[in-house]
């Protein structure tokens, strides 16, 4: 057995944020292959939105022993951004400032140079994962040899952005949050935030063969009420609700054209050999996104998984990446 283990790595140097606020320090909670990652093929795992710095746990079809990403062949790095309630730095009850998907990649570059990492052999991530992995290589165009997208977009939609103000207002609405003497503060919003979220993460198709009502004769209809409770349920078991409204604001910073002369300009510079791969059902981050990011990125290839389950299709559908990423990893495509 190989596993990953979790570490922590400490600045106490300032830490300056895109917003113009400054943290006295930063912590950065991460998981890493064992022994030095020197001589090794480097895969850095950029996580989504509620997920930790272990990619075994998350992503269990494609990370551990024997398995595609295996943490005893190659050197794998998975780090917990900050915001996030997983052990890097984060928000509590009484507010924290805005922490931006550039701020996450910041974190990245410390730590990435903390481990002696000189270069990324692949730097992949899903959804907000791809947010980062995609920002690193624009800000870092030395340091990524190969870069895979999966479901996401080159700037936050307007669609995305409603979502997420929703799931915020769901969040607020809830007169515990704020509410720094009430341990359970926040949790019932959170649990209708989740909900929210499931929507745009899922499809009709996907809700259709696992929601359907088992009786054809019930008065109502509660076979997808009780799954979107549970969900709920689930996430506050495990996720704290500040961590949660940081999280969807940072969602809404992602725009790499951002002071680059648009994202166009931004996406031309990006020298890895870049693989795009969007979900056909996705309604959060739909095909016309990845076309166009791959369109514009040098040489890039885009491709597409067929998929019931909507978005959760980058953590679901795990042979169609695997064989998209194999035939990507072994083609002769330009950097």
């Amino acid at each position: 057995m190989h596993p990953m283990r979790e570490n922590t790595f400490f600045s106490k140097d300032p830490f300056s944020l895109e917003c113009g606020d400054v943290l006295p320090g930063i912590k950065i909670t991460y998981h890493c292959s064992e022994g030095s990652p020197e001589n090794r093929q480097v895969v850095w795992i950029c996580h989504a939105l509620t997920a930790n710095s272990n990619p075994m746990e998350w992503w269990p079809a494609l990370v551990g022993p024997d398995k595609f990403f295996d943490p005893g062949r190659q050197f794998l790095v998975c780090a917990n951004v900050p915001g996030s309630c997983y052990g890097s730095t984060g928000p509590d009850a009484a507010g924290f400032p805005l922490i931006t998907i550039r701020d996450m990649v910041k974190a990245h570059e410390l730590l990435r140079e903390h481990l002696n990492i000189h270069t990324i052999d692949l730097l992949i991530g899903g959804s907000s994962g791809g947010f980062q992995a995609l920002e690193w290589s624009i800000s870092h165009p030395g340091v990524v040899e190969n870069l895979c997208l999966i479901a996401c977009n080159a700037r936050v939609s307007p669609w995305a952005t409603a979502l997420n103000e929703a799931q915020r207002m769901a969040l607020k609405a809830d007169p515990s949050f704020g509410n720094a003497h009430d341990p359970e503060g926040g949790k019932r919003g959170l649990a209708a935030a989740r909900a929210m979220a499931l929507l745009s993460y899922r499809s009709y198709e996907g809700y259709g063969k696992t929601q359907a009502e088992l009786s054809a004769d019930a008065l109502l209809a509660t076979r997808a009420c009780s799954y979107q409770q549970h969900q709920g349920e689930k996430l506050t078991s495990r996720f704290c609700p500040y961590s949660y409204y940081s999280l969807t604001l940072s969602l809404d910073s992602h725009n790499v054209g951002r002071g680059r002369g648009g994202v166009e300009t931004a996406l031309s510079g990006i020298r890895a050999r870049t693989l795009c791969i969007g979900i056909d059902s996705d309604l959060l981050f739909p095909l016309s996104e990845i076309k166009y990011m791959a369109s514009h990125i040098p040489g890039a290839v885009a491709d597409v998984i067929s998929s019931d389950f909507g978005h959760d299709g980058f953590l679901l559908e795990h042979e169609q990446i695997t064989s998209s990423l194999c035939r990507f990893l072994n083609s002769e495509a330009p950097r």
